[in-house]
């Protein structure tokens, strides 16, 4: 049902997720990341308080392999999920339950993990890890994007996604970005259109939460400069 990958920026410090999946509203369910502290995906047959649980264990200072593991043990239904995380030193942890569904896989990578479940082919995480890893000068979110546009074009999953988005968080309590695709016969793509649609403007919606008073019009009718 589900393909992601988490990862870091070194450069930045930046964490984020990219998923997406053949159900609705992936972006309000699987991915979860917080700044200073790490990023995770929620997956299978989705548990979204489990996102939370592992980036809280991060935060206490457990690796994103060791958080897994704390969530993981004694946890009810844990069988039925699949989790990936990656840490403040780009540590990964990752967890599939004896009822993943269809193939799955996991791949770790520098700074960052990928997992699917029902996937048309096992080979559908190693190639979003090895574009997450071919320039690491993009932004975090064009690298995700990337990732994901990488799995699908491999083969994906076995039947059409419906829903994607990329979640990246920098140095404050709210993501600078939060993009998602719902219902959409061409998610993916859809999802790099809009990211490049947002990044010309990703610093100005930064500059009106922060220092509204130097920033730009907004550009709507009834906000001309004077």
């Amino acid at each position: 049902m589900t393909f992601s990958i988490v990862g870091r920026c070194r450069r930045t410090g930046m964490f984020g997720v990219a998923a997406t999946t053949s159900s609705i509203a992936v972006g309000a369910r699987c991915p979860w990341a917080r700044a200073k502290i790490g990023a995770v995906a929620s997956q299978n047959v989705t548990d979204p308080a489990l996102g939370p649980a592992i980036l809280d264990q991060m935060a206490a200072g457990k690796s994103a392999a060791d958080s897994v593991a704390a969530v993981v043990d004694n946890q009810p239904h844990i069988e039925h999920r699949q989790l990936i995380a990656v840490d403040a030193a780009g540590g990964a942890g990752h967890y599939s339950g004896a009822k993943t569904l269809g193939r799955h896989a996991v791949e770790p990578g520098h700074d960052c993990v990928a997992a699917g479940n029902l996937l048309s082919t096992g080979d559908v995480p190693k190639a979003m890890v090895q574009t997450f890893e071919a320039d690491i000068e993009l932004h975090l979110a064009a690298r995700l994007v990337d990732a994901l546009e990488a799995g699908f074009a491999i083969g994906g999953e076995e039947g059409p996604v419906r829903s994607a988005a990329v979640l990246v968080v920098h140095d404050l309590d709210w993501p600078l970005v939060d993009l998602r695709v719902d219902w959409d016969d061409r998610p993916v793509a859809r999802l790099r259109t809009i990211w490049q649609s947002y990044q010309p403007q990703m610093q100005d919606y930064l500059t009106r939460a922060l220092d509204p008073d130097s920033a730009p019009a907004f550009g709507v009718p009834g906000d001309e400069d004077e």
